[in-house]
């Protein structure tokens, strides 16, 4: 029977010998080899549901291979708001907005500054903007230099000086790709935009080897309209993975593996969304008349994937299989711990679901009060400002606002519960109820003012391109797949709830680093993935 990764508290020692469930992590592992990579995979978009479906259908797949060599955690859900940001500190730092403080790549701060206001004078607040708007260009179209232009982003005052805010120094919290770093290893990743310049972490030198090809062009060619277009790009992440794994960086420049690496999919996650595929012609390479112009999601409840969608399952777990087969070729498989998770879910699964009403600044404008109610102002005035400190409004299937006068928030709350039914609003957090789950907005610049969690399948936008969103808190955006494996662990099934925050001290531990040393996990009491240090037994399928 192939031993279980556990973890041996020191002065056991002898009883190892007698527990064969009980092998300190980074030690010996089914014939002798020890933990000393992670590869950290993020399949965007995947739900528990979507992996059990995968592997029962395929037993051949990446995936199925995966589940019969690791745990699978079939309950894990995402510990905050399930946009990418978030969902990507989950698992690199090991905690929530509570502590690592960013809610979504385009959110807002109330005490940063416009980009172009350089001497930081006047009233801080601005949004904060971390996405592909934030690249630098060359061409026309436009086409990204996969790099960040400094003169996009907000602005700060530091020591009394006026410089501009970077995203990794927006992350108020350590990753694991700092904490990896500073203990002698090797790190890298791969993502979608540059401003993922947050997996760097404060010190903004987490990461030796980042590489970031941007998939959406401000302007310019989008590769999310097309899941073919999309696997593209995600291909140019792969062949990064197999650089590394081939002790290369990612663009093939001589190295050493890395002790912690991965990237992002995102072809699972366009084909969730996608209304239709290739709507406007622009992906030329997109001809399978199966997929061409058709709509991606599910078709029923039960999770089962159209064409579209199948087609980017394929194609995610195709590269799997890839890496899989690097490191075995390269003697590592013994010695990596992969983990295939998610940083967000999407919603809905069913498509009858679905639901578009609008913009929710919009649907408050539209209510019989909307262009006089002092409280549907405020949020008009809020969802209006472009620049300055005049509030924000971010929306798609979750809406957060932030007010410019704080001292309306519990009115405006007021307002937005008795008219819940007309915004298809389902829970309206703020006071009190918010600072239960987050940090006091009166006292953290980056917390909203109130967070709308809308009826399950409603999106706020009319957007004719995509049927489902991630973002908000609904089972769908945050419960995700979880697969962590390794050769010599034993098969099974976790029920329990875990939260995808667990895979970044889990990570330190397997490689035999503390796990206090991540300030989020401190913060916020963190604690390791069950059943993958000890010798417990799950409760049964």
């Amino acid at each position: 029977m192939k031993l279980r990764l556990v973890f041996l508290a020191l002065g056991l020692g002898m009883i190892a010998a007698a527990q064969p469930a009980s092998i300190r992590a980074n030690d010996a592992l089914d014939g002798g080899n020890k933990i000393k990579h992670v590869l950290l995979i993020s399949v965007d978009g995947l739900h528990a549901l979507d992996v059990s479906n995968y592997v029962a259908a395929r037993p051949g797949s990446a995936f199925a291979e995966l589940s019969r060599h690791g745990i699978t955690y079939s309950n894990a859900r995402t510990p905050a708001n399930s946009d990418s940001f978030p969902g990507l500190l989950a698992l690199i730092t090991g905690g929530s907005p509570i502590s690592h403080s960013l809610f979504y790549d385009v959110s807002y701060d109330r005490e940063i500054f416009d980009p172009s206001n350089t001497s930081c004078s006047g009233q801080p607040g601005n949004m904060m903007v971390f996405d592909e708007t934030t690249d630098k260009y060359t061409g026309t179209p436009p086409v990204s230099l996969n790099v960040l232009d400094p003169s996009t982003l907000p602005n700060h005052l530091v020591n009394g000086q006026c410089v501009r805010l970077f995203p990794h120094e927006a992350v108020r919290a350590n990753t694991i790709f700092e904490v990896v770093r500073a203990s002698g290893g090797r790190t890298a990743w791969a993502d979608k935009h540059p401003a993922y310049d947050i997996a760097n972490g404060p010190s903004g030198h987490g990461v030796n080897d980042l590489f970031t090809p941007e998939i959406t062009n401000n302007n310019g060619f989008d590769a999310t309209v097309s899941v073919v277009c999309t696997v593209q790009n995600d291909q140019l992440k792969v062949q990064a993975i197999l650089n590394e794994i081939h002790g290369l960086t990612h663009d093939g420049k001589p190295a050493h593996v890395p002790a912690v690496f991965g990237m992002n999919f995102q072809a699972v996650s366009v084909g969730q969304k996608l209304a239709k595929d290739n709507k406007d012609g622009s992906c030329a390479s997109d001809t399978d008349p199966t997929i061409n112009k058709q709509a991606g999601g599910y078709l029923d409840g039960a999770g089962t994937p159209s064409a579209v969608l199948s087609y980017g399952l394929r194609k995610t777990d195709d590269a799997l299989w890839s890496m899989i087969k690097a490191l075995k070729q390269q003697s590592l498989y013994d010695s990596t711990l992969i983990i295939v998770t998610a940083k967000h879910g999407q919603s809905p699964i069913n498509p009858l679901k679905v639901n578009k009403p609008g913009h929710f600044a919009d649907l408050v404008a539209a209510l019989p009060d909307g262009g006089t109610d002092p409280a549907a102002l405020t949020i008009a005035n809020a969802a209006a400002c472009s620049t300055g400190s005049c509030g924000f409004v971010v929306d798609d299937d979750v809406a957060l606002i932030w007010l410019p006068d704080q001292t309306q928030t519990a009115a405006v709350a007021t307002y937005l519960d008795a008219n819940a039914n007309a915004l298809f609003i389902d829970e309206v957090l703020a006071g009190e109820e918010l600072k239960l789950k987050f940090r006091d907005p009166l006292k953290n610049s980056r917390t909203p003012d109130i967070i709308v969690q809308p009826i399950y399948g409603t999106i706020y936008t009319g957007s004719s391109k995509k049927n489902a969103e991630h973002g908000g808190f609904s089972y769908g955006d945050t419960n995700v797949g979880l697969i962590v494996s390794n050769p010599a662990i034993d098969p099974q099934v976790v029920k329990s709830p875990v939260a995808t925050s667990q895979v970044a001290p889990s990570i330190l531990r397997v490689l035999g680093l503390e796990t206090d040393t991540l300030d989020a996990v401190r913060k916020e009491g963190t604690v390791v993935l069950p059943f993958l240090f000890d010798g417990g037994a799950p409760g049964g399928n």
